[in-house]
C-alpha cells in the first residue's frame, strides 16, 4: 500500500540519518528531532539534557567494534524484527560496553535498547564525568592448562580417581576452547560439585555392563559423573565399530555428561562417523502444550572431513536450553522473546524469573521452530520426543518429573538418572576414510561458497566451524576469559575443597 512504502522509506531515511551521526563520534541527539521520536514516538533514546556534542576519545579496539556495530546497522535496516540481527547487535554492543574507551553516553547504547531491545546492565558501562570516561575493567584471562588443572583437581579433591578426573576436566576445558561457555567452567561448581554436595550424584561408582553383543551394549552408571561415563560409553561403540563396522551402546543410570559434541568428535577423530544423544531434567513442552515433559535433549552427529576440523553439529532440539539462559542470568541480560512460555501460554524473557519458574514446574522451553505450528514446532517437539524415546525405551529409564531433580512435596534435591546412547559407524568398513573425507569437505567448502544474503555478515558457517573459530581466537588471547560470577565459583571452590587452598594460594584474577 502508499501508506506501506512510505512508511518503509521513512525508515531508510532514518536509518540513514543515524549512521550519519554516528560517523561524526557524536553521542547526541537535538531533543526536538531524536530517532526515537520517529521510531517509537513514546519513548525518547536518550535524555534531551544531551544537547552538547560529545567526542568520543577511543581505542582502536573500540573504535572497530564501534564501526562493526555500524555496519549492523547499515546493512539490516529491519534488523530489530530479526532474532538473529538482534543477537548478533547484542553481542557486539556488549563487547563494545566493555571496551577500553567506549563512551557510556554514546547514543549507539541508546538505539541498542530503544531499536534492538539491548538493554545492558549500568554495571557493564564505564563511568563518565562530562566528556571523559573510566575504561571498563578488563576480563582475565586464564590459561587453559591452567583451567584444566584447577578443574582436575577440583575432581579429585571428591575422591575421584586420577585418570576419570583427567577425563572429566576434559571434557569441561573442551566446552570452554569451543566457546560453549554454558558447558564449560560455567558447570563446575553448579552441575557436577554442588550435586556431589547435595549427595544426588556421586564422585566414583563403577560402569556395570548389563548386556552386551559384538555390536551393542547396554551399561549402568550407578548415577556416578557423567563426564567420565559418557567417554566410556562412546570409547567401546567406537571400539565395537572398529572391529565389526557398527557399535551401539545405551546407558541408564548417568548423569549430566557435558557437551555432547565431545563425543561425536571421540568418533571423528578415530575415522568415524559418531551419534549421539541424552535426555535431561523436563524442560521441553509439546507442541500447543505448556507443560515441561522432555529435557533439551541434544540430537549429535559428528563426521569426518578434509577440514581442519570435523563437521559436528551439537545442539539442543529446544530453541534454547537451561545452560545458555543461566549464562543469560551470569550476564544480566534477558532471554530472546520465543524461547521461553510459562503454564499460562505467555512467551517469558526475564531471565531469573524463568530459572526461578522452570524449577518449580511453572516455565517451559520451547522445542526448535517455537510454540506452536507456524514455525515447524513439531520438527523440533519430534526430534526431542525421539531422543527421549532413545535414552529411556532400551534402558527402562524415567522420564519427566521423576528425573526432574526437584522433590516437589519438599522442595529438596534428588538424583537425575539420565540415559544417554552413542552410535559409532567404522567408516573404512564401507570406504575409504579418505575418500569420505574428501567427499564430504567438497560438498561443506560448497556451502560455505555458495552465495551470500547481501544483508548478512559475509560469510557461511558450517557445522563445527564457529567452534573451531573459537578454539583459534581463544587460544590466541592466551585461553578464557573469566567473568565475575565464575571467579567467585573458582573462590569458592578453592576455600572450600580439601587441599586447594595450600595449591592455589592465588588465582590468576586475585
Amino acid at each position: 500500500s502508499r501508506n506501506a512504502i512510505a512508511k518503509y522509506l521513512w525508515c531508510q531515511l532514518i536509518t540513514l540519518f543515524v549512521l550519519l551521526l554516528l560517523q561524526t563520534g557524536q553521542s547526541f541527539l537535538p531533543p526536538a528531532q531524536s530517532v526515537a521520536s520517529h521510531l517509537r514516538p513514546t519513548q525518547a533514546l536518550i535524555s534531551p539534557t544531551f544537547t552538547t556534542p560529545i567526542k568520543l576519545k577511543m581505542t582502536a579496539a573500540a573504535d572497530t567494534i564501534r564501526s562493526e556495530l555500524l555496519s549492523i546497522i547499515g546493512k539490516n535496516p529491519e534488523g530489530h524484527k530479526d532474532e538473529a540481527v538482534r543477537t548478533a547487535f547484542a553481542s557486539k554492543l556488549g563487547e563494545y560496553s566493555n571496551a577500553e574507551g567506549a563512551d557510556p553516553n554514546d547514543v549507539i547504547f541508546a538505539i541498542g535498547k530503544t531499536v534492538f531491545g539491548v538493554d545492558l546492565p549500568d554495571a557493564k558501562k564505564a563511568k563518565t564525568n562530562g566528556s571523559s570516561s573510566k575504561p571498563a575493567e578488563e576480563l582475565p584471562i586464564v590459561d587453559f592448562d591452567y583451567m584444566k588443572e584447577f578443574m582436575k583437581e577440583v575432581f579429585l579433591s571428591y575422591g575421584v580417581t586420577p585418570e576419570r578426573a583427567e577425563i572429566c576436566s576434559d571434557v569441561l576445558i573442551e566446552a570452554d576452547k569451543r566457546g560453549i561457555d554454558s558447558h564449560g567452567l560455567g558447570r563446575l561448581k553448579p552441575i557436577y560439585c554442588d550435586r556431589m554436595d547435595d549427595g544426588i550424584l556421586w564422585p566414583e561408582k563403577p560402569i556395570d555392563v548389563i548386556t552386551e553383543s559384538e555390536t551393542t551394549a547396554l551399561v549402568d552408571g550407578n548415577l556416578g559423573l557423567g563426564l567420565y561415563i559418557g567417554p566410556h560409553c562412546m570409547q567401546m561403540a567406537i571400539d565395537k565399530a572398529k572391529k565389526y563396522g557398527v557399535g551401539f551402546v545405551a546407558c541408564r543410570n548417568s548423569t549430566h555428561y557435558g557437551i555432547a559434541g565431545y563425543y561425536a568428535t571421540m568418533a571423528t577423530d578415530q575415522g568415524c562417523i559418531g551419534f549421539t544423544g541424552t535426555n535431561a531434567r523436563p524442560s521441553i513442552a509439546p507442541t500447543f502444550g505448556v507443560e515441561p515433559m522432555m529435557g533439551t535433549n541434544p540430537l549429535v552427529f559428528g563426521l569426518p572431513s578434509t577440514d581442519d576440523f570435523p563437521f559436528v553439529i551439537d545442539c539442543a532440539t529446544s530453541v534454547n536450553q537451561r545452560g545458555k539462559i543461566e549464562k543469560y542470568a551470569r550476564e544480566g541480560v534477558d532471554t530472546p522473546a520465543g524461547a521461553v512460555i510459562d503454564d499460562q501460554g505467555i512467551e517469558r524473557t526475564d531471565t531469573e524469573g524463568i530459572l526461578r519458574d522452570m524449577v518449580l514446574g511453572k516455565c517451559a522451553l520451547t522445542p526448535v521452530g517455537g510454540a506452536g505450528d507456524k514455525m515447524g514446532g513439531y520438527k523440533g517437539f519430534g526430534w526431542a520426543a525421539t531422543v527421549e524415546l532413545l535414552c529411556t525405551a532400551l534402558q527402562s529409564g524415567p522420564w519427566g518429573e521423576d528425573i526432574c531433580g526437584v522433590d516437589r512435596a519438599t522442595g529438596k534435591p534428588k538424583p537425575m538418572p539420565l540415559g544417554h546412547f552413542f552410535l559409532a559407524i567404522d567408516i573404512e568398513k564401507i570406504c575409504p576414510l579418505d575418500t569420505f573425507k574428501k567427499n564430504t569437505g567438497e560438498f561443506l567448502k560448497a556451502l560455505r561458497e555458495s552465495k551470500k544474503a547481501p544483508t548478512g555478515p559475509g560469510r557461511i558457517w558450517t557445522a563445527g566451524e564457529p567452534e573451531n573459530d573459537a578454539r583459534i581466537s581463544r587460544t590466541s588471547q592466551g585461553g578464557m576469559k573469566v567473568v565475575a560470577p565464575l571467579q567467585k565459583n573458582m573462590i569458592d571452590l578453592r576455600n572450600s575443597r580439601p587441599g586447594l587452598k595450600e595449591k592455589y594460594p592465588k588465582l590468576p584474577f586475585e
